[in-house]
């Protein structure tokens, strides 16, 4: 608009029509339908690219069944199919823009929005027919990721690096990516393109730009890509219907992947001028039959005439016309994987700083911050928390970590932070806490900002206590206050004179011992919005990888119905009723990337309910839900993560006459699991092991309910190197050398002890 002028120059219009779905929502809405029974409907229809009505009543029994049986949904659906396909709203297109040689108005009517841009009356394909300029402008985050990385690169360590000169053959970058290692990567670090990439291993910049192509749902639903990879790797020979083909398809392993290879065909082996191979790509693209079918006769014949037998040639038209439906362009996909491999390229050779910028891409995605923190921690780099003295507004390289940066602590505006930032500059690192407050600005700097700052561990380094400082926010205060009237009233103080010397100064703190760990995590995790210093689920990292199939970042990648597995941390717990009462719950359950809703019916409630309360390490089996732009699990079972550990459970008892017997087999048998237990009976000075039976789950509900019964120094649990045990490397504990166990055979003991019976508490005792 600069460069041409604003009546030059306006966006495209575009047209969201109604889908299945949202006919069907909308209709219902229409007609004061209840939302809940709407919204079943709705998600009965098949979650398929341009799926319709009319295919969804054939393919969806159940709806079929509902369509034929209830007269009101027979109604919706068929009042929905009668609009479905219809304009429903009018939005502006992502990246069209249009550029006139003479007044916008003069060519085309044109849209204003009350809160939009001023775009065409007419949408894209019309604009494009009246013969006017159309561009795609993309706005890539990426880009700036890429430039704030070199940035840093040059500010860190010298390299004026020039991103557009780098080695296109890197042997680092691609053995990261056929690792499958592409988390942050531009394009490649979905799931799914992150499995194709440990499956084709990618070795010249020309297997990126096929991959970028193929990872679309045409490819992936038509089994090009599994022809693709077999063909690259021998595993399949690679065959032409005809010599000349070779040549055109020989890079892709004999697919057609690419458009630029239809007009190839078109050209080398028909005769097509490029005019007219450009339009059979067109018409392909696009799935026009009327005009594809004029072509083929001439396709036919240009190839007879170049010596290629007619029934071949048939079929190479054929087999061009199928793969043109899921042909790319090939110069929008190798711009696409240039990109992809510069971000892989510097993820590769120079992480830290890599890793810096992207994180400072996503600071206000919480769910994004915490998945490429836990992408560091793999990778070896620590993330620090914010800190008055080192950190900037974004994240920063700080040596060789990366260093939070203030602006996203919660409660401290940008003013404070320019403020921090700024008064730093000026008169140097802030000495102590009596310092900071001395110097900070009240106007921007309040209690709030205060609080957040000591909670998050902003001051950390200068070597206080958090719950120290939390007990000295009002004499900190009192001392900003004082210093900040002074200043107004252009007084000088002593302190002034000295260079900003804070010796004289000081602010008593509360000598009080640190908050334990848990509470720190929680402050953390309430002013960033996720944990730094640590995490609860650190320490069943390994275990939780094991028996995860997905993450919480992962899972809206996935397809609708798809069983998963997910482990992590029940951080919200919200109890409910099914329409006929029937109790149910809703949970947010967060892993080690971010967090997920699990929606728990019934059935599964009435199972597992014990395992539901807040800070319970879980693991979910369920599936997929997609419900427009959300993701759920619904979870079919759920388990506590104890009950998936290796261990023992030891108990220990006064003597095998004790009346808690029979409580504690009431428990044990609630608790029913595969963990062996062991009884320590203090009279007798005995171990003994009871029978399979009386396994049980290492649940935490289990073990409260036998410390109520017992007493917490009588119940211990004895991991078996699923976790991370406490004390110093090579501490054994009193039971590590195993217990002593009673044979079932000594009649001594069976004379001393009660009698056993065979489905008795003590029925099989192991040797």
């Amino acid at each position: 608009m600069q460069k041409y002028g604003a009546d030059h120059v306006a966006q495209i219009i575009t047209f969201g029509t109604m889908a299945a779905r949202a006919a069907i929502r909308d209709v219902g809405r229409a007609l004061s339908m209840p939302y809940g029974e709407v919204d079943r409907v709705a998600k009965l229809v098949p979650p398929e690219l341009n799926i319709t009505i009319e295919k969804a009543l054939q393919d969806a029994p159940e709806l079929k069944e509902l369509y034929d049986q209830r007269g009101e949904v027979k109604k919706l659906i068929d009042t929905a199919a009668a609009l479905e396909g219809m304009p429903r709203h009018a939005s502006t297109h992502a990246a069209g823009i249009v550029i006139t040689p003479e007044p916008l108005t003069h060519y085309i009517p044109l849209y204003k929005a009350s809160d939009g841009p001023v775009t065409t009356q007419f949408a894209m394909g019309t604009v494009e027919e009246l013969g006017l300029l159309k561009m795609d402008m993309l706005g890539l985050r990426t880009l700036t990721v890429i430039s704030d990385a070199i940035k840093s690169i040059a500010e860190n360590t010298g390299n004026n690096l020039d991103i557009d000169k780098i080695p296109i053959d890197d042997q680092l970058t691609y053995e990261m990516l056929t690792r499958g290692e592409a988390a942050g990567v531009f394009q490649l670090e979905s799931s799914g393109m992150r499995a194709i990439l440990r499956e084709l291993k990618p070795e010249v910049f020309e297997d990126i730009v096929a991959l970028v192509a193929l990872y679309r749902p045409g490819p992936l639903g038509s089994g090009m890509v599994e022809d693709f990879v077999k063909n690259k790797h021998g595993l399949k020979k690679t065959s032409y219907l005809h010599p000349k083909l070779e040549p055109i398809l020989k890079d892709t392993y004999g697919v057609i992947l690419y458009q630029e290879q239809v007009m190839r065909i078109s050209s080398e082996l028909a005769g097509f001028t490029l005019g007219e191979a450009d339009m059979l790509r067109r018409a392909m693209g696009k799935k026009k039959p009327e005009i594809i079918a004029g072509f083929r006769s001439q396709f036919v014949e240009g190839a007879v005439k170049n010596g290629v037998d007619e029934n071949t040639a048939g079929q190479i038209f054929d087999l061009m016309e199928y793969f043109a439906g899921y042909g790319f362009n090939k110069s929008h996909s190798a711009a696409y994987a240039l990109v992809s491999y510069q971000t892989a390229y510097l993820k590769a050779n120079y992480p830290l700083q890599f890793m810096a910028a992207l994180l400072t891409s996503v600071k206000d995605n919480t769910d994004k911050v915490s998945a490429y923190i836990e992408e560091c921690r793999r990778l070896g780099i620590e993330v620090l928390p914010p800190d008055v003295n080192e950190s900037l507004e974004s994240f920063t390289v700080a040596g060789s970590k990366i260093r939070f940066g203030l602006a996203a602590v919660k409660n401290v505006g940008l003013g404070a932070v320019e403020s921090i930032i700024r008064t730093r500059e000026k008169g140097g690192a802030f000495s102590d806490y009596a310092d900071f407050c001395r110097r900070l600005d009240t106007r921007s700097v309040n209690r709030r900002v205060l609080e957040s700052l000591i909670k998050c561990g902003a001051f950390d380094s200068l070597g206080y206590r958090r719950a120290q400082l939390m007990g000295a926010v009002e004499s900190g205060l009192g001392l900003a206050q004082q210093s900040q009237r002074e200043r107004e009233n252009g007084q000088l103080s002593l302190l002034d004179f000295l260079d900003g010397s804070a010796d004289s100064v000081s602010i008593e703190l509360p000598d009080v011992g640190e908050y334990p760990v848990d509470q720190m995590l929680a402050l953390e995790k309430e002013t960033l919005g996720l944990y730094i210093s640590g995490h609860p689920l650190a320490q069943y990292r390994d275990v939780l990888n094991k028996l995860s199939t997905v993450t919480a970042l992962e899972a809206p990648e996935l397809p609708d119905n798809r069983e998963v597995v997910l482990g992590g941390l029940i951080t919200g717990l919200k109890k409910t009723s099914t329409r006929r009462g029937e109790p149910m719950a809703i949970l947010t359950v967060e892993d080690l990337t971010g967090a997920i809703e699990i929606v728990v019916y019934p059935r599964p409630y009435a199972r597992c309910r014990l395992a539901l309360r807040i800070d319970e390490v879980v693991v979910v089996k369920g599936r997929i839900r997609e419900n427009g732009d959300e993701t759920k699990i619904i979870g079919d079972e759920i388990s506590t993560l104890d009950s998936h550990l290796e261990g023992e459970l030891h108990l220990k008892i006064r003597g095998a006459d004790s009346p808690l017997l029979d409580q504690l087999q009431l428990i044990m048998s609630s608790f029913k699991g595969n963990s062996p237990v062991f009884l320590h009976f203090e009279n007798e000075k005995k171990v003994i092991k009871t029978g399979e039976e009386f396994y049980v789950d290492l649940s935490s509900q289990m073990v409260e309910r036998l410390e109520e019964l017992l007493g917490k120094a009588r119940v211990k649990i004895k991991r078996k190197n699923s976790l991370p045990q406490p004390g110093p490397a090579g501490e054994k504990t009193a039971e590590a050398a195993g217990p002593e166990t009673v044979s079932l055979n000594s009649k001594k003991k069976e004379t001393k002890d009660r009698q056993i019976k065979e489905n008795d508490f003590f029925s099989i005792l192991d040797l």
